[in-house]
C-alpha cells in the first residue's frame, strides 16, 4: 500500500474510532491526558504496523488490542500498584446455599431506573470501586459491552474467549456489580 493511501486510511480510522478508544482509555486509566496520549500512540502503531494487520478481526478490535497493550505497558512502566481483584466467590457465595441453590432474599435490593444517578459523583465513585474489584477480563468484557457497545463476537475475539464463556462472564460480572453496588450505595 502506498504511503498516501495508508495515511488516508488511518485518517478515516481516527475520525471513526477516536471517541470509542478515548472512552476506553479514560475508563481504564482514569486520566484524560494520559488517555489522549495512549490513543494517539495507538494510531501511530497502527500506521506503522498496518502491514501486520491480517484482517482476522475488525479494525476497531485490532485498535483496542493495540490500546490495551499501550495501557499495560504504561502501568508496567509506572509500576503502579493495582489492587488485586476480588474473586467471584467472595461476592457470589453469599447468594447461594451449600447445594448451589439461590438463597431467599439474596438479591433483595431496590433497583429502579434512574438515569440521573450517573451524574452523581458519589455513585460514580462506588461504580468505579465495584468495577475495580472485578477480574480484569470481566472488567474488559463489561466495559466493552456496556460503555463501548461492542458486539459480543468482537469482544470474544478481543479477549480470546468462547461465546459461552463470554455470557458466563457477563452474567457473573453483573451479579457481582449488583451486589457490590447494593452494599456500597444507598441513596
Amino acid at each position: 500500500m502506498q504511503l498516501e493511501e495508508k495515511q488516508k486510511l488511518v485518517k478515516q480510522w481516527i475520525e471513526a474510532y477516536t471517541s470509542k478508544l478515548l472512552q476506553w482509555a479514560r475508563t481504564k486509566s482514569g486520566d484524560d491526558e494520559l488517555a489522549k496520549d495512549l490513543v494517539q500512540d495507538t494510531f501511530i502503531v497502527a500506521f506503522e504496523s498496518y502491514e501486520k494487520f491480517k484482517g482476522q478481526s475488525t479494525v476497531l478490535t485490532w485498535l483496542y488490542g493495540i490500546l490495551n497493550n499501550k495501557l499495560k505497558d504504561h502501568f508496567t512502566r509506572s509500576k503502579k500498584v493495582l489492587l488485586q481483584p476480588l474473586q467471584a466467590e467472595e461476592f457470589t457465595d453469599e447468594m447461594f446455599d451449600e447445594n448451589g441453590h439461590w438463597k431467599a432474599g439474596s438479591l433483595d435490593i431496590s433497583w429502579h431506573e434512574n438515569t440521573e444517578i450517573l451524574d452523581n459523583p458519589a455513585f460514580l465513585k462506588v461504580l468505579k470501586h465495584c468495577l475495580s474489584n472485578l477480574p480484569q477480563q470481566w472488567q474488559d468484557a463489561l466495559l466493552q459491552k456496556f460503555m463501548s457497545g461492542t458486539d459480543a463476537k468482537e469482544i470474544c475475539q478481543d479477549l480470546g474467549i468462547s461465546i459461552t464463556n463470554y455470557w458466563q462472564i457477563i452474567h457473573r460480572a453483573k451479579l457481582m456489580m449488583r451486589t457490590c453496588i447494593g452494599k456500597n450505595w444507598r441513596d
